[in-house]
């Protein structure tokens, strides 16, 4: 309203009134308590204007912290010192007037006792809980760290313990699990001792392949096959305690190449299209060499009689030929062919603990352990 009037004095109150749509008076008014009292003049009648008042002096007991502090350690930022005041003594310090106690502090820098630093302690409890009540105080964990010659990774673990477990999270805890997993569950132990009896030739790879469970370990397996064997008498081939046995040659080690041929098939882990195929294969009993292998949907006859063509096309017929007694090997199609390719059949079987003569059996445990 009055701006013009002061700046330009190019006109008349009147003329100005006419413009703003003010009355004359009101206008005359404010132009002169504006020069008369400046800007406090335009302000409503109803507020009251009064001085700020200057900070008082620094009090003693602020100033005798700094002090302290100041003895304590050195490595402290200003903004940390105000904090610290502020906890101890309630009084509100900006980091500025802060700096300029700390400078004008005449205690010299002292070195800190051997007894606070948190290592050499006598009682590791107040030594953990010197560091809460510390940082509780103000102090950065920076400062804490230097200050009690401790790690910053372990101040970053006791002052998380602390929020959460209050003071127990500051009393010596057993390191590691306190009670280590359990995976031998009883009915886990029941379907290891089922496949015990099925397999008793088998080993612990074997065992864990067939229990197709990724949570337990292979160890874990053999643990729960041997608790087995001490509980139950009815698994086959449970050492008994008594002489052991002078060791028999192999009844079908092979002499010269090509003499006897092994046949089976294992499951494989993976599917396709929701089915898992079968993956049967010919090893030379001499050489320890695949001589040839196929995937099929089943272990059927036509896959078995398959795999032994491909192998007698590439080597010729063996002498023997070794398999277990399942139905694709021991099918009439099957013995006509070896009958008409003069091969001699022999076939074991697996419940009866003769696992071992097919040596088969010791190939398809690689994969097996490398899973």
């Amino acid at each position: 309203m009055i701006r013009p009037l002061v700046l330009f004095a190019d006109r008349t109150a009147t003329q100005r009134a006419r413009e703003t749509a003010t009355h004359p008076d009101t206008v005359r008014a404010f132009h002169r308590r504006f020069r008369q009292q400046g800007m406090l003049g335009l302000l409503p009648a109803t507020v009251e204007v009064g001085q700020r008042e200057r900070a008082g002096p620094i009090p003693t007991d602020v100033r005798e912290e700094i002090d302290r502090l100041k003895g304590l350690y050195s490595g402290f930022h200003y903004r940390e010192l105000a904090r610290i005041v502020f906890c101890k003594c309630a009084y509100p310090l900006d980091d500025k007037p802060a700096k300029l106690l700390w400078q004008q502090s005449p205690v010299p820098t002292q070195h800190q006792l051997e007894l606070w630093t948190y290592h050499t302690h006598p009682n590791r409890y107040q030594a953990r809980l010197q560091v809460v009540k510390l940082y509780y105080q103000g102090w950065d964990k920076l400062s804490l760290s230097r200050f009690l010659q401790v790690s910053r990774p372990t101040v970053d673990i006791w002052l998380p313990r602390f929020e959460a477990e209050h003071f127990a999270g500051l009393m010596d805890k057993k390191r590691g699990p306190k009670a280590p997993p359990r995976k031998g569950w009883v009915p886990r132990m029941g379907q290891v001792y089922h496949l015990q009896k099925a397999h008793p030739d088998a080993g612990e790879f074997r065992l864990w392949s067939l229990l197709a469970q990724p949570d337990i370990s292979v160890r874990t397996v053999g643990r729960i096959m041997a608790l087995n064997k001490l509980v139950y008498d009815d698994i086959p081939h449970v050492a008994k305690p008594g002489p052991e046995p002078t060791p028999q040659p192999h009844p079908y080690k092979a002499q010269h190449r090509h003499e006897y041929w092994f046949i089976d098939g294992r499951q494989m882990d993976c599917a396709l299209d929701g089915v898992k195929w079968w993956s049967i294969l010919i090893l030379e009993g001499y050489s320890r060499t695949i001589l040839a292998g196929a995937m099929a949907p089943t272990e059927a006859t036509w896959a078995a009689l398959m795999v032994l063509y491909t192998a007698c096309l590439r080597y010729g017929a063996p002498t023997y030929l070794v398999s277990d007694s399942g139905g694709a090997y021991t099918s009439d199609a099957f013995e006509a062919v070896c009958g008409r390719l003069e091969i001699e059949h022999k076939t074991i079987v697996s419940t009866q603990g003769q696992s071992y003569l097919n040596w088969i059996e010791t190939h398809f445990d690689i994969p097996t352990t490398a899973l």
